[in-house]
C-alpha cells in the first residue's frame, strides 16, 4: 500500500483545490454569460450534468493530449506515436502527418508477440485467408470454427485445468462472466483494489459485496468470518455460495497477489477462488504459467481462473479455466458467449502460435527466451529506478512498475517531457486511481534491449529531476549503474 507522505498529501490537496474552485469560478460566469442564450435542449435535461462531467471539463481537458495518443505502427518497443495540436487549449486535438519513434513504455506487449513473429505472423496470415477477418456469428449458431475448439483445449492445457472457455474481450470475461457464476444470495469477497470489470461484474450479478484491504489475507480472514456468522442481510439464512475474487497482478500496483494465503484462507471457510490472471498469464512463471507456478500454487486449489489474451499474447479476447461442469454451466448461461459474436479467427489463431512458442512446441528454444528476458528486464529498469531516488509501487518479476506522481501539474509535466525526448509513457489519475495516487505505468517487454532499457532510463531520470518526484534519497554509489553498464557495452 502507498503510504502518502504528509506534505505531499497536502500540496496535492492543495493543487487539486485550487483547479477546482478554478473551474467552479469559470462555470459561475459561464451560467452568467449563457443565462440570456437561448436553450438548444428543447424541454430535454441535459445528459452530461454533474460532478463527472464537470472533472472532464475542468480537469482532463487540460491534459487530455496526455492520453489517448494514436500510433502509426505495431506496438513494439519502438513505435511511431503521431504528432497532435491544439488551437483551443486541449478543448480539441488535431492530427498531423508527422510522427515520432518513440521507445514504448506502456503497451501490454510483455513477450513482444504483438509485433511481426516469425512463427505467429504467417500463420495467422494464413487463418485470415481461409476463415476471414470474422465469423459473423455467436460460438452457438455458426461462429465455432475449429480454431476455438482447438484453443479451448491449448488454454485448459497450458493453465492446468480440464476445461477453458473462450471470450472476445477481456473486459467482458469478468463483467459477464461473474453474473453467471453467482447472484442473488450470493455474497462477493473482492479486493478493494480489483479492476473495473470486476467491480461492475460483481454490481451486476446481484449478490452481496464485500470488500476487504488490498491484499491482506487476514483482513480477508476477518470479513469472511464476520459474514459467514452474519449470513444473508435481513433473513440470516446461509449464502448460497461465497466467492472470493483476487489478481494475480495488480494492473495499477503492479504487486503479485498473496495467492497461496488467499487460498488457504477460502479453503478453511469453505470460499470459491476466483483468480484474475490478465497481468500475469504468459508474463510470469518459469514457463509462463502465471502466479500459480510463481507462487507454487496447484492450479487445482483455484476455482475459476481467468486470463486475457491482450497481453502476453498479442492478441485480443479472454478466457475462463475452470472444471468441466462450471465450463459447461458457462456455455449455456453466460450472454457473452451465447449472444457475442465469436472471437475473430485470426486472433485465435495468433494466440494458438504464441502458446506453441511459449511451451516450445514451435521447434525452438525462442519462448524460453522471452520468459527469461521479460524477468531480466523487468527486475533491471525496477531496480535501476528504485536506485535513482522514484517511488516505484510492485514485486519483483512484476512487468508493471508505477512511478507515483501524486501532485495533479506533474501529470502532464511528466508525460510531455518523456514525450519530447521520445519515450512514451503512460500516466494515470483519478477516477483509475484514487484521487491523490496519481502515477506513471510504465510496462515492460521483452522485445526491450539493453540499449532501449538504459535509453528509456536516461530520459526518466532527467524528467524525474526536472518535474520533482524523486522522493527518495539517492545513494552515490547506486547512482552510476547505468554509466557502468555504458561503459561495459
Amino acid at each position: 500500500m502507498v503510504r502518502l507522505p504528509y506534505v505531499t498529501a497536502l500540496t496535492t490537496l492543495f493543487s487539486y483545490g485550487l483547479l477546482f474552485a478554478f473551474g467552479q469560478l469559470r462555470d459561475f460566469f459561464r451560467r452568467i454569460l449563457d443565462a440570456r442564450k437561448p436553450s438548444n435542449l428543447k424541454g430535454y435535461a441535459p445528459i452530461c450534468l454533474g460532478l463527472e462531467d464537470f472533472y472532464t471539463r475542468r480537469l482532463y481537458l487540460r491534459i487530455q493530449d496526455c492520453f489517448g495518443r494514436p500510433i502509426a505502427s505495431a506496438p513494439d518497443a519502438w513505435f511511431d506515436v503521431v504528432e497532435r495540436y491544439s488551437n483551443d487549449c486541449n478543448k480539441t486535438l488535431h492530427r498531423t502527418q508527422k510522427t515520432s519513434k518513440c521507445l514504448n513504455l506502456g503497451s501490454y506487449n510483455y513477450l513482444g508477440f504483438a509485433a511481426a513473429d516469425e512463427y505467429c505472423t504467417p500463420r495467422v496470415i494464413e487463418s485470415l485467408k481461409k476463415y476471414s477477418a470474422s465469423t459473423c456469428s455467436v460460438r452457438v449458431d455458426g461462429g465455432n470454427t475449429k480454431l476455438h475448439t482447438e484453443l479451448e483445449e491449448l488454454v485448459a492445457r497450458f493453465v492446468g485445468k480440464p476445461a477453458a472457455i473462450l471470450f472476445g474481450m477481456g473486459y467482458v470475461t469478468n463483467s459477464a462472466i461473474i453474473p453467471a457464476l453467482v447472484g442473488k444470495g450470493g455474497l462477493i469477497i473482492s479486493d478493494s483494489l480489483n479492476h473495473n470489470s470486476i467491480v461492475n461484474g460483481a454490481r451486476g450479478s446481484g449478490a452481496t459485496v464485500r470488500v476487504f484491504q488490498h491484499n491482506n489475507p487476514a483482513h480477508l480472514e476477518d470479513v469472511l468470518r464476520e459474514q459467514i456468522a452474519g449470513g444473508q442481510p435481513r433473513t440470516h439464512r446461509p449464502w448460497k455460495k461465497i466467492v472470493v475474487i483476487v489478481e494475480g497482478i495488480y494492473s495499477m500496483e503492479g504487486e503479485l497477489c498473496k495467492l497461496p494465503e488467499v487460498i488457504s484462507v477460502c479453503k478453511k471457510y469453505k470460499a470459491y477462488t476466483y483468480l484474475d490472471e490478465a497481468h500475469s498469464i504468459g508474463a510470469v512463471g518459469k514457463t509462463g504459467r502465471g502466479v500459480c507456478e510463481l507462487l507454487g500454487v496447484d492450479p487445482a486449489d483455484v476455482d475459476i481462473m481467468m486470463g486475457t489474451f491482450t497481453k502476453s499474447f498479442g492478441s485480443c479476447g479472454g478466457y475462463i479455466a475452470a472444471s468441466k461442469e462450471i465450463i459447461h454451466h458457462l456455455k449455456h448461461t453466460c450472454p457473452a458467449h451465447i449472444y457475442a459474436t465469436s472471437m475473430s479467427p485470426p486472433a485465435v489463431q495468433q494466440v494458438i502460435s504464441a502458446i506453441k512458442v511459449i511451451l516450445g512446441e514451435d521447434g525452438t528454444n525462442r519462448g524460453a527466451k522471452k520468459l527469461a528476458q521479460i524477468r531480466e528486464n523487468s527486475n533491471f529498469f525496477r531496480s535501476e529506478l528504485q536506485k535513482m531516488g522514484f517511488e516505484v509501487l510492485g514485486d519483483n518479476d512484476s512487468p508493471v512498475m508505477p512511478i507515483m506522481l501524486y501532485n495533479p501539474a506533474k501529470i502532464p509535466a511528466f508525460s510531455r517531457e518523456c514525450l519530447r525526448q521520445n519515450v512514451a509513457v503512460v500516466t494515470v489519475a483519478f477516477p483509475a486511481t484514487p484521487l491523490l495516487l496519481a502515477r506513471a505505468r510504465i510496462c515492460i517487454s521483452a522485445s526491450h534491449s539493453r540499449e532501449d532499457l538504459i535509453k528509456g532510463l536516461e530520459v526518466i531520470s532527467k524528467v524525474g529531476d526536472l518535474v520533482g518526484i524523486k522522493y527518495f534519497p539517492v545513494e552515490q554509489e547506486k547512482t552510476t549503474a547505468i554509466e557502468k553498464l555504458k561503459k561495459v557495452q
